[in-house]
């Protein structure tokens, strides 16, 4: 990930407000495509100039070519404001976030997302690095479905990690059952994806706990009761593997041994 420097110089009668409505629209509109990363964008006014802190995905991010027609429109709303199109300036590598893989050739893609992540959802199937999404085909003319889902699941997920829980269980439902709504949404998205680019997308289904720790590693897959237990996990994280439901998942987080955390089950 890259932390870059958007700088929107004042050309024209505007006000603040016009400026930072048109300024908001035209980076919301990059999120929504993948080409920037998270919701906060801090702007900040410098003598004639509005600046916005942003972390990309890639450094070609933010290349008019990756744009989506909302982008592009966004973009010409700038001039609308008083505004010039933005200087784009990378500051450098974003040491806090994890990096976009650098040889996107693969065919196979894992849905894969945790509370803390500030990165794309779609990961390569071999190591799970990052793969942005603006890099992908869509349907609807940008990914804000998608980032959308992301972000319910996100949300969820630190609530069932939170020490202090509330509505623990609820939200450990949403992320463990596979027919649970945001489940269904996220298979959905997945494979809308594969459709659209004409690549393998796995679900990954979340496992945090079971009720029966002994019977958890040879549990059928849950879309079609098949054997699907790996011999070795996957990316040093799944454990299994449904290549019928497009499905990968692990050993319930709380019936893994020291060991099987090492990736010896």
């Amino acid at each position: 990930m890259y932390v870059a420097q958007l700088s929107f110089k004042v050309i024209a009668d505007t006000d603040f407000n016009r400026a930072e409505a048109a300024i908001r629209q035209y980076i919301e509109a990059l999120i929504f495509n993948g080409q920037v990363l998270g919701r906060e964008f801090p702007t900040a006014w410098q003598q004639d100039t509005f600046v916005s802190r942003l972390v990309l995905p890639a450094e070609d991010a933010l290349q008019a070519k990756h744009h989506s027609q909302r982008g592009l429109a966004a973009q010409q709303q700038l001039a609308n404001a008083g505004l010039a199109y933005p200087k784009i300036q990378i500051l450098g590598m974003d040491l806090m976030s994890q990096h976009t893989d650098p040889d996107n050739n693969g065919t196979e893609y894992i849905l894969y997302c945790r509370f803390s992540d500030t990165c794309s959802p779609l990961r390569s199937a071999a190591h799970l690095a990052p793969i942005p999404l603006y890099q992908l085909a869509t349907a609807q003319g940008d990914h804000e479905a998608l980032i959308r889902w992301q972000l319910q699941y996100q949300a969820l997920d630190e609530i069932q990690m939170q020490h202090s829980r509330v509505l623990s269980k609820s939200a450990e439902r949403s992320l463990q059952q596979l027919h649970s709504k945001l489940n269904r949404q996220g298979r959905r998205l997945a494979k809308q994806l594969a459709q659209q680019n004409k690549v393998k997308v796995y679900y990954a289904l979340y496992s945090g706990s079971s009720a029966n720790c002994a019977a958890e590693a040879t549990k059928p897959c849950p879309g079609c009761g098949k054997d699907w237990r790996l011999p070795q996990p996957q990316a040093q994280l799944f454990d299994f593997k449904c290549d019928n439901c497009n499905l990968v998942s692990n050993i319930a987080w709380d019936c893994q041994s020291p060991a099987d955390e090492q990736g010896e089950s």
